[in-house]
């Protein structure tokens, strides 16, 4: 089987169910845990916003670590 997205192996192939719940309600999470912490309403957009990234870079490191785990040694110069 040839599998063309990394990200589909990730969590037994549960990840991009989850990467799309994220998306969608991680920045609605923070921005509502940041107004009711008594932050202004921009600052607390902005920080919510800003979380968005932090599912991108999770995702990213998660690939190199399982690229790096399926390596098995094999340092092939291409």
């Amino acid at each position: 089987m040839v599998v063309t997205d990394p990200t589909d192996e990730l969590f037994s192939g549960f990840w991009p169910v989850m990467r799309r719940f994220l998306f969608a309600f991680l920045p609605l999470w923070v921005f509502l845990i940041g107004y009711s912490a008594g932050l202004n309403v921009i600052i607390a957009a902005i920080i919510g916003g800003a979380s968005v990234s932090l599912v991108a870079i999770y995702e990213k490191k998660k690939i190199e670590e399982e690229l790096s785990k399926n390596d098995d040694g094999n340092k092939v110069i291409k």
